[in-house]
């Protein structure tokens, strides 16, 4: 997936130049916080302010210039990025604004300036457990008794994914029909926490995102382990409202708008914790496919 945002490089090297002057006016989208918050809910839209968009790499990463004001977070600190790739991303995002800045679009700058800001305050630790935690709730655990059809769909698309999880990690989650849902013993969380470990503050960021988006760790691991596609994992998260719809029909342009918004959502905080997990900068050379 980290490919699709690297193929920018060629229309994204353009943007590498770096902008004159120094100005440093704080032009980032005036995010406030959730609450409780676990990252920046972006604000409606605002008029397009500027023109041109480009990249300065500095000596803590790469920096956001829209015209020649350097972006901000909403703490007022310098939007800067640990890869190149990820800042060829995120200039994309504001480089494709119309007339118009629709925020709530930009789904890796609100992500970067979580990363940034931290405004929970939270340390690694807290992240990794606070991640783990969704495996009391994950969606794919939790079965119905009946209908015997809608029983035989979670088995027959669910059972596979948390059996892969199982044998990829070593450990045992199973499923459950109570209300309670499943015992995951200790070991399966000390696994888990430990191979989250190995990633760092900003890919962490990511996966909490994908994994409140899709309120399954188990699907979150099969998507960062390229098991599942965006949209397989969308699809599986909502097995059981896609089955009502089948059954009972849905309004469809909320249905498909909520369905686009969720796969937007999940595509972009999948990217994020790859881009954030790759090498510094783009190598100079054409992607091979």
């Amino acid at each position: 997936m980290w490919r699709s945002c690297l193929r920018l490089r060629d229309g994204g090297r353009r943007l590498l130049d770096r902008a004159p002057g120094g100005r440093t006016a704080s032009v980032g989208p005036g995010l406030s916080p959730q609450s409780p918050a676990r990252a920046y809910a972006p604000p409606t839209e605002r008029k397009r302010f500027y023109q041109n968009v480009s990249i300065t790499q500095s000596e803590g990463g790469f920096e956001i210039n829209l015209d020649h004001r350097k972006l901000k977070t909403p703490q007022a600190k310098l939007f800067t990025v640990p890869s190149e790739a990820l800042a060829i991303a995120v200039a994309t995002e504001w480089d494709s604004q119309q007339d118009t800045i629709k925020f709530y679009t930009m789904h890796l700058t609100t992500l970067c300036n979580t990363s940034l800001d931290n405004p929970t305050q939270r340390n690694k630790d807290q992240l990794i457990r606070a991640t783990v935690k969704f495996l009391d709730t994950d969606t794919i655990c939790y079965r119905v008794e009946e209908p015997e059809t809608l029983v035989e769909l979670q088995k027959n698309e669910w059972d596979p994914i948390i059996e892969w999880a199982e044998k990829r990690y070593g450990v045992d989650i199973g499923s459950s029909t109570s209300i309670m849902g499943p015992s995951i013993p200790a070991k399966t969380r000390e696994v888990l926490v430990s191979h989250l470990a190995s990633y760092n503050m900003w890919a962490l960021q990511g996966i909490e995102f994908v994994v409140t988006q899709l309120k399954s760790m188990v699907l979150t691991l099969g998507l960062i382990d390229l098991r599942l596609t965006v949209e397989q994992a969308v699809l599986l998260s909502r097995l059981e409202e896609e089955y009502q719809i089948q059954k009972w029909g849905n309004i469809e342009w909320a249905h498909d708008y909520e369905l686009q918004e969720l796969r937007a959502r999940t595509a972009a905080g999948t990217l994020f914790v790859h881009l954030c997990s790759e090498s510094t900068t783009v190598k100079h050379k054409l992607l091979q496919e």
